[in-house]
């Protein structure tokens, strides 16, 4: 029965309760009590913290006066007219009268003219620079050594040797292609093409490809049978083909035909 609840009026309430007394435990007490209370006592100095127990009284006479709290001005001294050899005089007041120079006008404004020249100013780059160290420590990269300086290696300024050896190689394959060709002239084997014949091969190529071109033009645009279609690529080849004679007489001045 002890855990049922009952509610307000009930006759159970009427049946008279034994009063519970709740007993608290003792109130704890630290062993160490008397000793703290000891120490705080020795460790204790008079005065430390409130102050000195007397303070001197003010002697009656020296009553507060009105106005006594106030800051008081600094007399003024007067000025004396003899001026120090290590501090010259400052120049005097412009009168009304004076006309001071005001430089020289000008009609620019400088606010738009800064304001352009911010505007169309080219960014600067930055500086290259190198971090050395964990916190960052920064050098410029330019006298660093570790970007290359071409303009102090010995062979700056000189022709490199593969380029030599090239150029060599370039000249000799020329003389022996100029004997091949003067020892064919030699034995009639191969003769010399002239300004006039090598003029009028070039029109000769460029009338064929005129009469080329204007037979393409003529074709039809709908190419949907196999003899329209053959006749465009055997045009196009044809047309291809004296273009490229055409380019190559046109390179070279100097053109040589052999008999055989």
């Amino acid at each position: 029965m002890a855990g049922t609840t009952y509610p307000s009026e009930s006759i159970y309430n009427l049946i008279p309760r034994e009063e519970v007394k709740i007993e608290k435990p003792p109130r704890y007490m630290s062993k160490f009590r008397e000793q703290v209370k000891l120490e705080k006592q020795a460790n204790k100095t008079s005065n430390k913290t409130m102050g000195p127990a007397k303070v001197d009284v003010p002697s009656p006479e020296k009553y507060l006066l009105k106005h006594s709290k106030e800051a008081k001005s600094v007399e003024k001294k007067p000025v004396s007219d003899v001026v120090d050899e290590f501090k010259p005089r400052k120049p005097r007041v412009p009168l009304k009268s004076d006309k001071p120079l005001m430089g020289i006008h000008t009609k620019r404004d400088f606010v738009k003219t800064n304001a352009f020249e911010n505007i169309m100013a080219v960014p600067r780059k930055p500086q290259p620079t190198y971090v050395d160290t964990k916190k960052g420590d920064k050098h410029p990269l330019e006298n660093s050594g570790l970007v290359p300086k071409y303009l102090k290696k010995k062979d700056y300024g000189q022709t490199p040797e593969y380029l030599l050896q090239r150029q060599e190689e370039v000249k000799k394959a020329q003389e022996e292609y100029d004997n091949y060709v003067q020892e064919c002239m030699k034995q009639g084997a191969m003769q010399q093409l002239s300004d006039q014949e090598r003029k009028n091969i070039l029109e000769g190529l460029k009338k064929n490809w005129d009469e080329l071109h204007h037979q393409y033009q003529g074709l039809s645009v709908v190419t949907d049978t196999t003899p329209k279609k053959y006749r465009k690529e055997r045009l196009e080849l044809e047309m291809k083909q004296l273009e490229r004679d055409i380019d190559l007489i046109e390179r070279y001045k100097t053109i040589y035909i052999s008999n055989n």
